[in-house]
């Protein structure tokens, strides 16, 4: 493991920035960043837009790790480059933003109120790759729908074999339960995971630790007790469908948790700006987001 990275990804002030929309939302990121589907005719063309729009944002200079502490990539964004030179590495030797991977092949279909993730046959593939592209963690999201503790546990118990699988390649997995913002038993809900995670988090392996990514909670600082546990290197929120303003205020009262958003850190930002307005509407972004990250514990 890069000891630099891993000092950074622990305690260093600053956000995680989502840019790990997959195949699924791909269309819907670019279409909020003003690229109709009319301008693709290929799953391939559709990615090379998608990889311009990240690159934009990559090298906009308020992207460094002054404020944005690491970057989750999909697969397909691992495996190009920018500038010649391979995204993970551009992230970390360019900007020193920390590179994480996001891992899942999306979502099963809902059962006992949760949806986990699919199977992921060519994980271990998938891992030593990451490890030889420069990757310092992992991200692998399921979703809770209802406050059903049998979906739960299943939901956090495959994230956490999940997590054992990408400790064992030296790799730091952010294990992202999110609980749906909408449902009316949502603090229920999240009484029950905290549960079920703080289960877990006793066969972590000894000397390793997870990173959290958790919806914001709707009683502040829930998660607390997660934050000060030595097997958890950092808890991050994610937006979940709030505006990036109601995603700040939510995150400004959870001590200690930072961002890792990803639509509401894009929220605003056009194919038609200027280089100056979107570097101009990306710093303001990033700046509020760093703020409401930088509640101390």
């Amino acid at each position: 493991m890069n000891q630099d990275m891993a000092a950074q990804a622990a305690h260093k002030a600053g956000f995680i920035a989502a840019l790990d929309q997959s195949g699924g939302s791909t269309p819907k990121a670019l279409k909020l960043y003003g690229i109709d589907q009319s301008a693709w005719s290929s799953d391939a063309e559709m990615f090379d837009l998608v990889h311009q729009m990240r690159t934009r944002i990559i090298k906009s200079p308020a992207f460094t790790g002054d404020k944005v502490m690491g970057a989750i990539l999909f697969e397909q964004t691992m495996d190009r480059d920018i500038d010649g030179t391979p995204t993970a590495q551009y992230l970390w030797e360019k900007r020193h933003v920390v590179p994480f991977l996001k891992i899942d092949k999306g979502l099963a279909e809902e059962k006992d109120g949760v949806k986990l993730m699919k199977p992921m046959p060519n994980l271990d593939a998938l891992l030593a790759r990451a490890v030889a592209k420069g990757i310092f963690g992992t991200k692998e999201r399921s979703v809770v729908d209802a406050a059903n503790p049998t979906g739960i546990a299943a939901v956090v118990a495959q994230q956490f074999d999940v997590a054992r699988q990408v400790l064992s390649y030296g790799l730091v997995p952010i294990i992202e339960p999110e609980v749906t913002i909408s449902i009316p038993d949502k603090a229920e809900a999240e009484d029950i995971l905290l549960a079920e995670i703080r289960k877990q988090l006793d066969d972590v392996p000894a000397g390793k630790q997870v990173m959290l990514k958790l919806t914001l909670p709707t009683k502040a600082n829930l998660y607390r007790p997660l934050i000060g546990d030595p097997r958890v290197m950092r808890v991050v929120a994610l937006s979940g469908g709030y505006s990036r303003d109601e995603a700040n205020a939510k995150l400004s009262h959870n001590t200690g948790m930072i961002a890792s958003f990803s639509r509401a850190l894009t929220e605003g930002l056009s194919v038609r700006q200027t280089d100056a307005e979107f570097n101009t509407l990306l710093e303001s972004a990033i700046d509020s987001i760093f703020q409401a990250s930088s509640v101390k514990r």
